[in-house]
Formats: structure tokens, sequence, C-alpha cells
């Protein structure tokens, strides 16, 4: 790398600062007093533009004036500024420069602070693109390039645009032509080109890392993982309940499960108390029964209480 990101292009060649120059004491500076008020006093924004659009509209027989050329063009610009911060507050910054163009007729016409603050807003809101061919045709303009702002509005448009935007062979190329070499002193452009190299590298990084791919192999990954984990615990579980069983199944032998479904088979069924030879049977199934329950049931009874 070759130089710091954060080298100013500026050089003093030109203020980016936004100033309005009206005096309170002149009567025609009333509507630019009267929107300030609303924007910045009682926060009414609505009536802060409605204020600047009736302003710009009396303007038209100020301008007839030939010895007041001067301080109509500051006035159209001081209620063209209020009436952006205007409608950035409403939230309708998405119709600035178009608000803007109505004011002007022509982008190659709107002074250089309009254009700066117009930038800085749509930076802002990270909609660069909405700007780059505006600002690309007001620098070209030969008229804007004797401005005071023209420095201020390239460096923007370079720093805050172009580079971001990734469009950096379009950067490099803006260095070379005249809107570079006037707006730009030799240090600065070379800064400007170690700029673009840093950017370029950047760039390189991040598409070889392809953050998408890695995501994407993550979550695969961690998917397996779960399911294996899910499936162990399963098995685990399944073994469990297969020795449990197999326990009491041994315990107890299919011989003495068969002679004790015949008893209760001969109970239930083939016994009939009222008889009265039911009575011998009776007396040899209850000495079966506590055969059966001595040799049978009372050992795996102990066994499962001392357990």
């Amino acid at each position: 790398m070759r130089s710091s990101s954060s080298v100013s292009l500026a050089g003093g060649r030109g203020s980016g600062s936004v100033r309005l120059s009206s005096s309170p004491a002149c009567p025609v500076t009333a509507p630019v007093d009267a929107a300030l008020e609303y924007l910045m006093v009682k926060k009414d924004f609505q009536a802060a533009l409605d204020t600047c659009e009736k302003g710009l509209e009396s303007l038209g027989s100020f301008a007839e004036q030939e010895d007041s050329s001067f301080k109509y063009v500051e006035l159209k610009a001081a209620l063209t500024i209020v009436g952006i911060q205007a409608l950035a507050e409403l939230n309708q910054w998405r119709g600035v420069l178009q608000w803007v163009l109505q004011q002007y007729g022509e982008t190659e016409k709107i002074p250089a602070k309009i254009i700066q603050m117009c930038i800085l807003l749509y930076v802002k809101v990270d909609e660069r693109a909405v700007m780059k061919d505006a600002v690309c045709d007001w620098l070209h303009c030969s008229g804007n390039m004797s401005q005071s702002g023209f420095s201020s509005v390239a460096e923007l448009y370079f720093l805050h645009i172009l580079v971001p935007m990734g469009h950096t062979a379009e950067a490099l190329e803006m260095l070379e032509t005249d809107v570079g070499r006037l707006a730009f002193t030799d240090e600065q452009r070379q800064a400007a080109r170690s700029l673009v190299d840093i950017q370029n590298e950047k760039n390189a990084t991040s598409s070889s890392t392809n953050p998408e791919s890695v995501a994407v192999t993550t979550t695969c990954a961690s998917k397996k993982d779960k399911l294996t984990q899910r499936l162990t615990s399963m098995m685990r579980l399944l073994y469990r309940g297969l020795s449990v069983a197999s326990v009491r199944i041994r315990s107890i032998s299919l011989r003495r499960v068969f002679l004790a479904l015949i008893l209760l088979y001969l109970l239930l069924v083939r016994i009939d108390p009222a008889l009265p030879s039911a009575f011998p049977w009776l007396l040899r199934l209850h000495g079966l029964l506590q055969q059966t329950w001595n040799t049978m049931f009372r050992p795996y009874y102990r066994a499962n209480s001392r357990s």
C-alpha cells in the first residue's frame, strides 16, 4: 500500500462549506428569514419548503434588475439550500435533485455549493448512483471550471462516488483529463492514484474470499452436525430401551408366563364357583397359584424392591 486513504484532495483550492450570505436588513431576504425560522426554530418543515418555493417564484421580477444580478443568485441559492434541508427533514430526499433541477432548469447551471450539498445528501442515504451522471455533466461544463467550489465538487465526486462505487478505471481516467488537472495538484493526483490502488486490492481480496460460498458451506456443516447428534441420541435411547426389555424378558421365562395364562383362563372361564364340584378345583387352583407366586413372582418382586 502506498498511502493512507485519508489524504485530502481539496488542497485549499475550494471550500465545501455552505453559507447563507443574505442580509436580514434587506426586505428582499424576508422569504429566506421566514424559511429559516420555520426550519430551525419552529421545526415546521413543510411550511419552510412552501416559503422557499414562494420566495423562488417571487424572485422572477427581482432578477430583471441589472444591478441586482449577484444578489439574485445569492438569494436563489439560499432559498434552494433551505428547501433542500426541508425536503430532507420531510424524508423526501429522493426528489431533491429533481426539485433543484426545477429551480435551475439544467444541471450545468446549478451552483457549486448546491451540487456539493446534493452529493453529501445522496451519499448519506447510500444512493450515490443518483448523482453520478449529474455531477459528471457538471464537472465537464467549461462554465463551471471557474467557480470557487469546482475543486471541492471534483473531490467529492472522486472520493464519495467513483471510488466507493468501484469505478476505479473511470476515477483514474478522470485524473488525466482537464477536470483532474484543473481540480487537483500533482501531489493530490498521486495520492488519488494510491487510493485507487488500495481500493483495487480490497476488491480483489473480497472477491477471492467469496463470503457467500463460505456461509453456505458453514450452514451445511452445521446442519450435518445437528443431524448426526440427533441420530446418535436416538440410537442411545433405543439401545437403553432394548437393554431394559431384554433384562425383564430374561427374568420371566416363557414357561411361567404360559402357566399363569392357563391359570387365569381356568379361573375366569372354565370354573363356576356355584357348582359343588368346583370346590376341589378351587383348592387345587389355590395351591397352584401359591406355588406359582413362590416360584415365579416373589423372586422378581424382591429383586425389584432391592434395586
